[in-house]
C-alpha cells in the first residue's frame, strides 16, 4: 500500500519503540487504531455521499474487472455497417434543402 517492504517496516517499528518508549507504545497504538477507524468511517461516508449525489457505480469503475484481451478482441471484430436510411419517402417527392447552395 505504501511501498514499504518487510525490512523497512521493522526498522520503522523499532524507531517508533525507541522514540516513544515501551511504556507509552500501547496508548499510541490505541490512538492510531482509533484514528484509522475514524478515517475509514469518513471515507466510507464520503463515498456513500458521492454515490448518492452522482449515481456513480463503483463496481463498474474497478479497473480489475477489465480484461485487455477481451477489449482488443472486441475492438478488432468488425460490426456490419448499418444500412443508410433513405430520406425519401416512397411515392413522395425528393427532399428539398432550402439552405443548400
Amino acid at each position: 500500500m505504501f511501498g514499504i517492504n518487510g525490512g523497512e517496516f521493522l526498522v520503522l517499528l523499532l524507531l517508533a519503540v525507541l522514540l516513544v518508549g515501551p511504556e507509552r507504545m500501547p496508548r499510541y497504538a490505541e490512538d492510531l487504531g482509533r484514528w484509522v477507524r475514524k478515517a475509514r468511517g469518513y471515507l466510507s461516508t464520503a463515498r456513500e455521499r458521492v454515490t448518492e449525489e452522482t449515481g456513480v457505480d463503483w463496481e463498474q469503475l474497478d479497473p480489475r474487472q477489465y480484461d485487455p484481451r477481451r477489449i482488443v478482441r472486441d475492438a478488432l471484430v468488425e460490426e456490419p455497417a448499418p444500412k443508410p436510411r433513405s430520406a425519401r419517402v416512397e411515392g413522395g417527392p425528393a427532399p428539398f434543402d432550402d439552405e443548400a447552395t
